[in-house]
């Protein structure tokens, strides 16, 4: 749970949702062992917060991704936007699914990619380019459609999409880690 009480309540029990709503906590609850960050706020909204579940337990769950991709593409919309929850949350988890401390350590103070390996770089600089310009560049989209292929980039380019949004609820209804989570300022 947040040290500081978010903007709006923390939903951390199903009892708190109309009955007819209870099964958005229960899929939740169920498919991530608790409630916990977003969807504690996102549950304000029931409806919204199982719709979101379902896409986020694909896209963590079952998505075609490795792992390593998937959490080095949330490392990335973490910081680029400055979201320090989805940063503290998925650090560790990352560095599981063997994401090295180099690695995180570039995305962490904004540091070049040329030094990465060219898979590991594109992945970064397609986030970096998604978040800053809008855009990807031809050159990014095709070394990374090149490995992904036409799946795989559809995937990777929905999960920058999908921790972008939780970035945002995060960010705007001011869920924050725990004061001791390191978090690059």
């Amino acid at each position: 749970m947040p040290y500081k009480a978010p903007r709006v309540p923390f939903v951390d029990s199903r009892e708190k949702l109309p009955k007819d709503q209870r099964h958005n906590y229960d899929r939740i609850a169920e498919s991530r062992g608790g409630i916990s960050g977003p969807f504690g706020v996102l549950l304000n909204s029931p409806e919204v917060a199982g719709r979101t579940g379902h896409l986020g337990a694909y896209i963590r769950f079952e998505s075609v991704l490795p792992g390593d991709v998937r959490e080095l593409a949330i490392l990335t919309t973490a910081r680029e936007h400055d979201c320090a929850f989805e940063w503290a949350y998925h650090e560790p988890i990352a560095r599981e699914e063997g994401v090295s401390g180099s690695i995180i350590d570039v995305v962490k103070n904004r540091d070049s990619v040329d030094d990465l390996d060219k898979r590991e770089a594109s992945i970064v600089r397609y986030g970096r380019e998604l978040f800053s310009e809008n855009a990807v560049s031809d050159r990014t989209f095709q070394i990374v459609n090149e490995w992904l292929e036409e799946t795989g980039v559809t995937e990777l380019t929905a999960t920058f999409g999908y921790y972008s949004m939780i970035a945002v609820v995060l960010n705007a209804l001011e869920v924050r880690p725990d004061e001791e989570a390191p978090f690059p300022v």
